[in-house]
Formats: C-alpha cells, structure tokens, sequence
C-alpha cells in the first residue's frame, strides 16, 4: 500500500506559478514510476508529467505542459514537484499524483495507446489549482 499526498494547490492570476507537491509514504519505497494527472468536472483524467522515481532521469510531459511546466523529486523527502509557471485558465483542475509500483521507469505515454492513468496503481486525494484574473 502506497499512501500519497498532495499540497500546493490555490488560487493564481494568469501568469502566475505554482509549485505542487507529493509525498509518499506506506509500503517500502523502492523505485517506482511517479506521474501527475489533472481532472475537471465530466472530463477524463488528462496525463501531466511522469517522472522516474530513482534518479529522475526519466520524464515526459503532456503536450500542453511542455516549456511550461517541470516535475522533479527529492528522494531523501519521499516526495516529487511539478513547477508550474505561465498558468493559464484552461489549467484549472485538480492536480493528482500517482504511483506505478510495477515499474521503475515510466512508460512514455507517446508509445501507450490506451488510458495511461490505468497504468498507475494509487492515487492521491488531489489538489484544486484555480488561475483567475
């Protein structure tokens, strides 16, 4: 059992950053894929960024993320990042983190054709991000 929490979520004009963060804790906490996802009311949950969780040497990120967001992690912390600069409205979810605790290396989501949130085990309780002038 994996448990995962997110925090950082809040209100932020356009423009404007954030930095969510993910801390895991629970069943031994050997490398594992970490991903974040986002949802809005009657949407699917939409991929944001995975990262690998022993040396992160290994992301990818949603297209839309791209030059605008960066996910990291602190190992000694148990806990993964996804900075989030130049918000836009249309970013307005709530942010998941995620746990694949079948792989130490994320599947790159351009190569997976079915729903990439399937293949991650847990999930965390999520965290509103609202950007509104």
């Amino acid at each position: 059992q994996v448990q995962l929490m997110e925090s950082g979520g809040g209100l932020v004009q356009p423009g404007g950053s954030l930095r969510l963060s993910c801390t895991a804790s629970g069943r031994s906490l050997s490398s594992y894929a970490m991903a974040w996802f986002r949802q809005t009311p009657g949407k699917e949950r939409e991929f944001v960024s995975a990262i690998s969780w022993n040396d992160g040497s290994q992301k990818y990120y949603g297209d839309f993320a791209k030059g605008r967001f960066t996910t990291s992690r602190d190992n000694v912390k148990n806990t993964i990042y996804l900075q989030m600069n130049r918000l836009e409205v249309e970013d307005t979810a709530i942010y998941y983190c995620a746990a694949d605790v079948k792989r130490v290396l994320p599947i790159d989501p351009a190569h997976y054709s079915g729903n990439y949130a399937d293949l991650y085990d847990y999930f965390g309780q999520g965290t509103q991000v609202t950007v509104s002038p």
